[in-house]
């Protein structure tokens, strides 16, 4: 269950429908809200997918629609490799070295806190983390960095979502790579 058709459909598209889940009505993202350290630093993120942003949500969410129109626009795209590894890492830690006005790219499963704190403490080398922050599903997320990019970001909808977590099946599949994984790298 992966995204890459997500993907795959931001690239030579000049008009992009993206999604926001939160909890409220945003017809005028800001940038300067939000985590500081998120996985592509500062900036207003959402996903070209529509069924991924319902299950998102949590209760009493509401989804706002959008285009954005990139035309002019200096994109980073990134893919789950070394390199995004490293870029999210380095947001982690508030350095951010990309200077696009959009970064879009795979979303960091929810390893990526421990899998920090473990290269931090020597336990892991960078390709063994890697190896773990590859596991599960691949979703795109588009973080809107600049805010020329945000003025080219034009409000659609909104609506209410009932949240939807993730299928207890891909939690299960998850879970289970990530331990044969973590069993493989300590039986090195």
């Amino acid at each position: 269950m992966t995204d890459t058709g997500h993907a795959a459909s931001l690239v030579g598209n000049g008009k992009w429908r993206l999604f926001h889940t939160g909890q409220v009505e945003i017809r005028t993202p800001d940038l300067r809200h939000g985590r500081k350290n998120a996985d592509f630093g500062p900036g207003f993120y959402l996903t070209p997918d529509e069924a991924f942003s319902l299950r998102w949500a949590r209760r009493d969410a509401v989804i706002n629609e959008y285009e954005l129109d990139t035309e002019g626009l200096d994109i980073c795209f990134l893919k789950r490799d070394e390199r995004w590894a490293e870029y999210i890492f380095g947001n982690r830690r508030l350095r951010d070295t990309v200077t696009a006005d959009i970064v879009a790219g795979p979303i960091a499963n929810d390893t990526i806190f421990d899998t920090l704190g473990i290269i931090s403490s020597g336990l892991l080398k960078p390709e063994e983390a890697l190896r773990l922050l590859l596991i599960g599903p691949e979703y795109t997320q588009v973080a809107i960095k600049t805010d020329r990019a945000l003025r080219q970001l034009k409000w659609i909808r909104s609506f209410s979502a009932i949240g939807g977590e993730s299928s207890r099946e891909e939690q299960e599949a998850y879970q289970k790579q990530l331990g044969e994984v973590l069993e493989e790298i300590a039986g090195k």
